[in-house]
């Protein structure tokens, strides 16, 4: 296996972003962790992706989609019939009602616990990556999260997870309070934004605070929320929390916090009318997050660099982000 740095590890993805009037789609790779992956490549940081895929044309165009943009594929698992799809018009929200998810029998959410050598797959990686949308499949990808965290744990990675929370993928009977507080015990970092943290970590959220709209309160509970997560979690010491808001299809006003050891940084705000695709921005912003601390940058020029990162996928089709570092570097 080639050596890296950093493995991601998620359900790799086809999208579909169907033009109803001129009868026709655009197609993209992608998947959270995916696109995690991908930005790091972009921008130098030598990074491996696991998922599993099966054995066709597909999958093997896939494959050398992501070898081309320099993430390392040598650890993926082969098996099953399909690669999961979903459905999203262009510049339309993941969170909102226009995602429709076809990834039932994909081959990754078919995966079986106690079938892969983890330990082995990791090899000497220094930062294992992972997020909310696995476990949120099925019980077989909790109980699979459950045993690669084990593994990056016996094997001493630093390890990240993002709280990404799709109402439409926790079918299986649990709710996600019930499954993610065991593995983000796994966790050192942890990214999402604070409502995200009371739904599947049971934090407490002040509601009545945040009917003010006020980016005052929502600061003083970035640091009340990241405050509990450390003390709920011992082994996680920092956190991360995104704000982004949109008052019109293009519109999106953004900013986002890190918390330290007790300090809270806080990015730049950004804000625009020409969104074009935000699909892959808290990726991107979790991929930020990953190279600066990979790179040596203190806290601030961590969360400015992850914060600048996750703006500029707005402004990019598709699900990667493939800005190079140094034009990031020119929005902070």
């Amino acid at each position: 296996m080639k050596p890296v740095k950093v493995i991601s590890f998620g359900e790799i993805l086809l999208r579909l972003s169907p033009q109803w009037e001129q009868h026709n789609a655009a197609l993209y790779v992608g998947g959270a962790e995916a696109n995690v992956a991908a930005a790091l490549a972009k921008w130098g940081t030598p990074v491996a992706y696991i998922s599993r895929m099966p054995d066709n044309g597909i999958a093997h165009e896939v494959d050398q989609q992501l070898q081309a943009l320099g993430v390392s594929t040598d650890r993926m698992l082969k098996g099953g019939d399909r690669i999961g799809i979903y459905y999203l018009e262009q510049g339309k929200d993941l969170k909102n009602a226009g995602v429709v998810y076809d990834r039932k029998y994909s081959s990754f959410s078919q995966l079986q616990p106690g079938t892969v050598d983890w330990d082995s797959l990791l090899g000497d990686a220094e930062w294992f990556h992972w997020s909310a949308l696995t476990p949120a499949l099925n019980e077989d990808t909790a109980i699979i999260c459950k045993e690669i965290l084990e593994a990056a744990t016996r094997k001493g990675l630093f390890i990240s997870t993002d709280l990404n929370y799709r109402s439409r993928l926790w079918q299986y009977g649990k709710q996600p309070f019930a499954v993610m507080p065991e593995l983000v015990a796994y966790c050192d970092l942890v990214m999402g934004n604070i409502w995200a943290a009371h739904t599947m970590l049971d934090t407490n959220l002040n509601t009545v605070a945040l009917e003010a709209n006020s980016r005052e309160v929502y600061l003083q509970e970035a640091l009340a929320v990241a405050k509990e997560i450390t003390e709920k979690f011992p082994r996680c010491k920092q956190v991360a929390f995104t704000y982004r808001f949109s008052h019109a299809p293009a519109h999106n006003l953004y900013y986002a916090t890190w918390y330290d050891n007790g300090s809270l940084s806080v990015s730049k705000q950004y804000e625009t009318n020409d969104v074009v695709d935000r699909v892959g921005s808290g990726d991107s912003f979790m991929a930020g997050l990953i190279h600066a601390r990979l790179s040596g940058m203190d806290a601030q020029e961590t969360i400015s660099f992850a914060a600048a990162a996750a703006w500029s996928k707005l402004f990019l089709k598709g699900d990667f982000n493939l800005t190079a570092k140094e034009d990031i570097l020119k929005l902070i």
